[in-house]
């Protein structure tokens, strides 16, 4: 589940700070800053993803706004090229940026994202996976993420190794059944991740030792819920048989 950027209203809102600022809820051209930061720096697609976390945030506080909730998150390095109205993928669900100072930045998350995904489970305190959009000539290090969070799945184990890494196993939901494949890529949590086994109902990751330090996965338990999306290659494929469009085989006679 992704969330839009803003329409362009100005409004007014307290930070968590207690004071009241003033913004135009729509992004500035992509590469932008704010000019109190300095100046520009490298353009960025706006809302593609490679699930490369870039750092290991916390959740500060969460206020409940109607229906929906705001989200105060702790961050350092998602921030150097901040501007109000960016993506930032949370947990890999792509949130939009509608406020910020030195060391934290807020999102809304609406209905539709509460139910759909975990953020709506979030508390002050947790730990969250953070990464801003692919840099335009940068390295793709993962694969396509959308940050559009297909459902959330369960860990059912988590097993140690003797190389310091872990083996993790999570519940396949029926709907992503064949969208998650041996040797392939899944998203869990906004991390890119290849998938080490599928086993009817469940799928395996194998974790190094670096991946458990620098993400929220090294925190994992059994019965914790995670944001998985699939590939979108699968998505494709299977929106394609769905609609009739790849013939079915009919032998090489």
């Amino acid at each position: 589940m992704g969330e839009d950027v803003g329409s362009g209203v100005v409004f007014a809102t307290a930070g968590p700070s207690g004071h009241r600022r003033s913004w135009r809820s729509a992004p500035g051209p992509v590469g932008s800053r704010d000019p109190s930061r300095g100046s520009d720096t490298q353009e960025r697609t706006g809302h593609m993803f490679t699930g490369i976390v870039e750092e290991l945030g916390a959740v500060r506080s969460v206020d409940e706004v109607g229906d929906g909730r705001r989200v105060v998150v702790e961050a350092t390095t998602v921030l150097d090229d901040v501007t109000l109205g960016a993506s930032i993928a949370v947990n890999g669900c792509c949130l939009t940026v509608v406020e910020w100072a030195d060391g934290w930045f807020a999102v809304d998350a609406v209905p539709e994202t509460l139910d759909c995904t975990t953020v709506g489970g979030l508390s002050p305190g947790d730990p969250v996976n953070l990464e801003r959009p692919l840099v335009v000539g940068g390295r793709f290090g993962g694969h396509v993420v959308q940050g559009h969070v297909d459902m959330v799945t369960e860990v059912l184990a988590v097993r140690e190794l003797s190389d310091g890494s872990r083996r993790l196993s999570f519940r396949l939901p029926d709907e992503l059944a064949g969208k998650v494949v041996e040797k392939g890529s899944v998203t869990l949590d906004g991390a890119s991740l290849t998938v080490a086994a599928v086993d009817n109902d469940t799928f395996d990751v194998a974790l190094i030792p670096h991946t458990l330090q620098v993400t929220t996965f090294g925190r994992r338990a059994p019965g914790d819920q995670v944001n998985v999306e699939a590939d979108v290659l699968a998505h494709y494929v299977a929106g394609l048989l769905a609609a009739g469009r790849i013939p079915a085989n009919e032998g090489s006679g």
